[in-house]
């Protein structure tokens, strides 16, 4: 399909979505109202009896003494698979409104740890923690209190959104939790590092999801040198490891061989991603609307931000889309690994004042990876591609290129700049 076209047929498949997300939803304090209802319901003295946990959280603030969590959907244990954080969210179309309902529906039961040391921890909080994190289903637990819960969101732009919290005693197990044998042979392997080890979790089938809750709850790595590590550092970790594992696959294979361009849109968050012939290069440039989650002054313009990296990566970690970038990158290498091919890559995210609330980056990665299925747009040459995309994006080109390393070899025209 022509460029001109594509863009065309996806303007109209979009119109309804686009309208639905403009209706925002700021039902958090409601829901964290029902939510006190439903824990004063659940409490039995002062446990929590017959809680059901689907993961955990680790906390980064005054590191390396840190707060860590086990996460328990309260009244709704029954739906306790729902309120893990995973692609499934995308298959369901769940709205931001959703994602917050969800996730305040959550108690984070919590206590401060240090993160080195727990090689060994196989009992008493720690252990349940961990059992939690590497069962491959929700897990019965029991948790004794210390305090009511603070009701309260905390939220980033990396993970999903964590809800109430309360200070914990003690936890245990109310059932022997199922756990794969790939994640057994990765405990039972002292000598393993990290990498090697998610790499190897990835390539026997679980997803990055599965694997960052296992890196957070220190169960992966060298023998002593494993720890605790923060949710939002273990996310992106997970995404850079795999997405290097995935780079690799492609290194020597050939090159698309005509212009792509493949589009979606999620939670106010519109992608474009070009694929073009060439050898491996990567760029994501963010533009933020005024009024949208991270830049919300509305009179303060369309807020750039971009990072790159050729052919053999980056080395330093990525400052201004932080894990955005190696959210996207993954969902673009795993459909070139897919098709044994590589490309020059551009992603443009739009993130529009619809995202009136972070959600984490999981919808960046399941956006992009979605991008790819239906109908894809054609150009003969990368700069009639950013060309034709830059007509649809909120800056004119001449300021693109200003920002982004790989537009910015094209020329811009008079009409470009005075728009």
């Amino acid at each position: 399909m022509r460029l001109d076209e594509f863009v065309e047929f996806e303007r109209n498949e979009r119109a309804e979505r686009r309208r639905l997300a403009q209706e925002k939803d700021y039902g958090v304090l409601d829901h964290l109202e029902t939510f006190q209802d439903r824990f004063e319901d659940a409490l039995s003295g002062d446990s929590l009896v017959g809680s059901v946990s689907p993961s955990i959280f680790v906390g980064r603030s005054n590191y390396p003494n840190v707060s860590t969590g086990i996460l328990s959907p309260v009244g709704r244990e029954e739906q306790a698979e729902r309120f893990r954080t995973s692609g499934d969210w995308y298959d369901e179309g769940v709205s931001i409104g959703d994602v917050f309902e969800r996730r305040s529906g959550l108690l984070n039961s919590n206590r401060t740890a240090e993160v080195d040391n727990v090689h060994d921890a196989w009992d008493g909080w720690l252990g349940t923690q961990r059992e939690v994190a590497i069962a491959d289903r929700p897990v019965d637990v029991e948790i004794g209190l210390d305090s009511k819960p603070e009701l309260d969101v905390d939220i980033d732009d990396v993970g999903a959104p964590v809800g109430p919290r309360a200070r914990a005693r003690d936890a245990s197990l109310g059932e022997n939790p199922h756990v794969p044998r790939p994640v057994e042979k990765t405990l039972e392997d002292d000598d393993w590092r990290a990498q090697g080890a998610m790499t190897y979790l990835y390539r026997r089938g679980f997803d990055v999801y599965e694997i960052n809750s296992i890196l957070s709850a220190g169960a992966l790595g060298q023998g002593e040198n494993r720890r605790l590590v923060p949710t939002r550092w273990s996310i992106t970790a997970v995404d850079d490891t795999v997405g290097q594992y995935l780079r690799g696959t492609i290194r020597d294979a050939p090159s698309v061989d005509s212009v792509e361009v493949h589009r979606n849109e999620y939670l106010g968050n519109a992608f474009w991603v070009v694929l073009a012939p060439g050898d491996w290069e990567y760029e994501l440039v963010e533009m933020k609307a005024p009024g949208s989650v991270w830049n919300p002054d509305p009179e303060a313009g369309i807020y750039l931000a971009a990072a790159h990296e050729g052919r053999e990566g980056r080395t330093g970690y990525v400052d201004e889309t932080a894990g955005a970038y190696y959210a996207a990158r993954l969902g673009v290498l795993e459909h070139l690994s897919d098709r044994g091919r590589q490309a020059k890559v551009l992603v443009l995210r739009h993130v529009s004042d619809a995202y009136w609330g972070p959600v984490g980056v999981w919808q960046v990665r399941e956006a992009v990876r979605n991008a790819f299925e239906g109908e894809l747009g054609e150009a003969e040459t990368f700069g009639e591609a950013v060309r034709g995309v830059a007509d649809h994006l909120p800056v004119p080109l001449s300021r693109l290129r200003r920002k982004s390393t790989m537009a910015a070899g094209l020329q811009t025209n008079i009409g470009d700049f005075l728009g």
